[in-house]
């Protein structure tokens, strides 16, 4: 099952803005809105594994790839891509 922005942006709004509703757009940066922090980014990322069935390297935990709804879809759609192959 792949990530959504829906599925993701009910994440943030549940771990992270304990109820609130999420108030940025997908482009805006989550440290840049203090909504992840350091601690928040593992979180996020075992979220993702989970959702999506794949592992992230600790090489991939970069902003470009994790900072944003944005760059979060575009991050498992490209980790999708790879981990799909055979089927």
């Amino acid at each position: 099952m792949s990530i959504t922005s829906e599925s993701l942006r009910a994440f943030i709004k549940e771990n992270f803005l304990f109820g609130r509703e999420p108030d940025f757009a997908d482009d805006d940066s989550f440290l840049e809105l203090g909504i992840i922090d350091s601690t928040g980014v593992l979180e996020l990322v075992a979220f993702l594994e989970e959702q999506n069935g794949f592992t992230i390297a600790d090489n991939e935990l970069v902003p470009e790839n994790l900072d944003s709804v944005s760059n979060i879809l575009a991050f498992v759609q490209r980790k999708t891509e790879h981990v799909d192959v055979s089927a």
